[in-house]
């Protein structure tokens, strides 16, 4: 049997079935013995770097294989240029190129090494290290290459501030929360580790060290909100040492009691490297003995972060096996693996495991909300993830847990708590409600851009998409606001932002997954926009890719070399929008049959996972795995008109889910 098309058909059925008896094979002998799968998670080399910079300021002597390990890891990813990017394929970058040179540095890389001078050269070329960001450069304070004084005014009375407050730690996004909080204390004891003078970087500066300023500047007066913030940041700095005593005493205190609460799990505090190295940085300039077991366990957390692949060595920035699991076994499920096999119950057991059962932060928006939702990492329980929780939900029903009473309650709690996650605008964010207070990007601390979780599409789109498979429409009202919000925050071009995978190829996927499931007309013009937009961004090579800098730069919105991952997004989104017999689909299954390798996966060395846009991206090793056999899966049963495994679900007895959450 062939694909009839007007064309000459670029497969055969058997070759399709046989590339996904392959990817399913491939993915199924790379499950943990634990019933989960958990692929690498890999970041630019500021995470490694960062880790090699705490070791020296905690005063831990590394390795000499884990060294060297490290050491060839940031070689490999330095530019022709000398400098490093913050993704494959991107451009230097001054913070992450200054942390790369400063790690090699005290991994004793002497300055006459070719490279070193490559990157050094570069630096000075792009303004020198005066121009990194604020974070970086308060990795300089602690390591004494520039003062105190030179990085923002974030006094530690900040925990004391009442929730009402236009600034508090709960107006802003929880890594933004845990970053801070340790941080603060660093800000109010301004340790500094003293180097030796072949160990520090003051050849990077274009400017003495001594001589540097403030780091933010006044800009147009177009920018009034900017400019106000850092009139405040100008007025603290020298009312900072009228604070009483015992008010920053208080706050000291304060601040390390929520961060001695919020270590408490084996995942460290928000389970995310940049809050866990200020953490145990945090409790070493505390005075915490190094065999205190708060300390010993954030010092084993942020090891079990560490990667060895072959002669290098790098750092993840967390770990994603909750992530992973729940897109491995929806893919094995659509693939047509029988519930019944052992991989399937053991991942659905560990997945039953890993629901959160306690209140965490979110609770301080939702005190009535019941908990049930499901993280990210291995532990995080005061930080569930909305987005992983209805993609952990719709796997479990795709594995016909439904049919079992108990397991029947928990998926509630799942979807209960998801609902009662909901913003106000109709959308939901990762991890907060109505964490939205856009002004407080404007202060100089938050030079990144991302201090917030605000509603966005992508993560909206997943929750309609488990509600849709659920059989709830438009008339429940959470899933009417959510598809409003949706049509608000389409692009005029037709896609949609994805603020969690790169980029518009990525949200424009979850939304039409989420608008076929609810019943949405798939004929209305704005959809038949966004499926036009996809199409229209198929590559000569039949794939598609998008490039990282599209969040610099929407024109280069669906633009970039053909990746594995990207290309299967595309494929779900225009099957979900009715393209499966449209060429453009034929031609991109067509792609991923031709690049599949040996072993039944797919080879990607491009950044699809976003951290922060603009600022931070992630390489998904699992996302190559799984995603193009879910997408060649789906193809298989549309073309063979056996629908798909959301329409054997709603064809169930309607679940009662008893959501409270609805009133």
């Amino acid at each position: 049997m062939t694909i009839n098309t007007p064309e000459t058909p670029l497969f055969t059925i058997k070759q399709l079935e046989a590339a996904k008896l392959k990817a399913a094979n491939h993915l199924l002998s790379l499950q943990d013995p634990g019933g989960y799968w958990v692929f690498d998670l890999e970041a630019d080399v500021t995470i490694p770097s960062e880790y090699i910079l705490l070791q020296r300021f905690l005063g831990r002597e590394i390795p000499a294989t884990l060294k060297e390990g490290l050491l060839n890891y940031i070689r490999s990813r330095q530019m022709e240029n000398g400098g490093w990017a913050l993704y494959e394929g991107g451009n230097p970058d001054i913070s992450a190129s200054v942390k790369a040179y400063f790690a090699l540095k005290l991994l004793g890389v002497p300055v006459t090494d070719s490279r070193m001078g490559r990157a050094r050269e570069l630096i000075l070329d792009m303004g020198g290290a005066s121009r990194v960001n604020v974070f970086t450069r308060t990795t300089l304070a602690l390591f004494g290459q520039i003062p105190w004084h030179t990085t923002p005014a974030m006094p530690v009375e900040i925990v004391l501030l009442p929730h009402w407050f236009f600034f508090n730690i709960y107006k802003i996004s929880y890594w933004s929360r845990t970053v801070l909080v340790p941080l603060l204390i660093l800000y109010a004891k301004r340790p500094v580790c003293r180097l030796g003078d072949s160990e520090g970087i003051r050849e990077l500066f274009a400017i003495p060290p001594d001589k540097l300023g403030y780091l933010d500047h006044f800009t147009s007066w177009n920018r009034l909100r900017k400019n106000l913030f850092i009139l405040c940041d100008r007025l603290l700095r020298p009312t900072e040492r009228f604070i009483p005593e015992c008010i920053r005493k208080k706050a000291i205190s304060h601040a390390e009691k929520w961060l001695i609460k919020h270590m408490q799990g084996e995942g460290g505090i928000g389970a995310i490297f940049p809050a866990m190295a200020n953490a145990v940085m945090a409790l070493k300039v505390l005075g915490y003995p190094d065999d205190h077991p708060d300390y010993k366990r954030g010092i084993k957390a942020l090891d079990d972060l560490l990667i060895i692949r072959g002669n290098k060595t790098f750092c993840q920035p967390c770990n994603s096996p909750i992530w992973d699991s729940s897109l491995a076994l929806s893919a094995l499920l659509e693939s047509g693996l029988s519930p019944d096999h052992r991989a399937v119950k053991k991942c659905v057991d560990w997945l039953f495991a890993q629901q959160i059962h306690i209140k965490g932060d979110w609770s301080i928006r939702a005190p009535d909300l019941s908990p049930g939702g499901w993280a990210f990492q291995f532990e995080n329980a005061l930080y569930p993830d909305i987005d992983d929780t209805p993609m952990v939900i719709m796997s479990l029903l795709r594995a016909g847990t439904l049919n079992d009473k108990e397991a029947r309650e928990k998926i509630a709690k799942g979807v209960n708590w998801t609902i009662g996650m909901q913003s106000t605008d109709g959308g939901w964010g990762a991890f907060d409600i109505d964490n939205n207070y856009l002004y407080l990007n404007d202060i100089p601390f938050a030079d990144h851009g991302a201090l917030l979780d605000p509603s966005t599409s992508d993560v909206t789109g997943r929750c309609v998409e488990l509600l849709g498979i659920l059989g709830y429409q438009r008339d429940l009202p959470p899933v009417d606001k959510a598809i409003d919000f949706l049509r608000r925050e389409q692009e005029g071009f037709g896609g949609w932002y994805g603020r969690w995978g790169v980029n518009y190829i990525y949200g424009t996927w979850s939304v039409l997954m989420a608008l076929r499931q609810t019943g949405e007309d798939m004929s209305q013009s704005y959809i038949r926009k966004a499926a036009d937009w996809l199409k229209s961004c198929q590559n000569p090579d039949n794939g598609w890719g998008e490039t990282c800098y599209s969040y610099n730069d929407p024109s280069f919105a669906g633009k970039g070399i053909s990746t594995a991952s990207q290309t299967a997004w595309a494929l779900l989104g225009l099957m979900a929008a009715g393209e499966t017999k449209s060429p453009a689909v034929e031609r991109g299954i067509h792609y991923l049959l031709r690049t599949q390798n040996k072993q039944g996966g797919w080879d990607e060395t491009m950044f699809t996972g976003t951290g922060f846009p603009r600022v931070f991206y992630l390489r998904y090793h699992g996302y190559s795995q799984y995603f193009p056999l879910w997408a060649i899966s789906v193809y298989h049963r549309l073309i063979s008109s056996k629908g798909t495994l959301e329409d054997e679900i709603r064809r169930l007895p309607h679940p009662d889910l008893s959501l409270t959450s609805l009133g």
